[in-house]
């Protein structure tokens, strides 16, 4: 992901390498990481059994919260395709019954939002 990206908040995909590496200790057994992505100071990654949202806080980044969203929790999700001139796609999903969509989060044009998309569908879907 670029630095130009980050500044402008953009996620950017991240190796599954690096995600096992630096979060792997937050996996069950039988877990694995199918996508991760990198906005600025912050990761969401996609499990074979939940998503994870990692945020960084503070200006030093040392207070670190892990939220653990199941997949059978998440009630519908949106995914907007960037067009000709935008920079991004936009990721939307709602938790349980509410009316505004808990998560929102933009991805850069290196991102297949099909993939983000086909992983959701996999596991809300099923």
């Amino acid at each position: 992901m670029g630095f130009f990206s980050a500044l402008i908040g953009n996620a950017g995909a991240v190796s599954q390498e690096s995600l096992i590496k630096d979060y792997g200790k937050l996996l069950i057994e039988g877990e694995e990481i199918e996508l991760g992505f990198k906005l600025i100071r912050d990761v969401f990654i996609f499990t074979t059994k939940r998503l994870i949202l990692i945020e960084k806080q503070g200006i030093t980044a040392s207070k670190i919260e892990y939220k653990s969203i199941t997949y059978k929790s998440i009630s519908r999700f949106s995914i907007e395709t960037a067009g000709t001139f935008d920079l991004e796609a936009e990721l939307k999903i709602w938790v349980s019954s509410e009316t505004h969509p808990s998560i929102v989060k933009q991805f850069n044009k290196s991102v297949n939002v099909y993939d983000v998309h086909m992983v959701l569908a996999s596991h809300v879907l099923a």
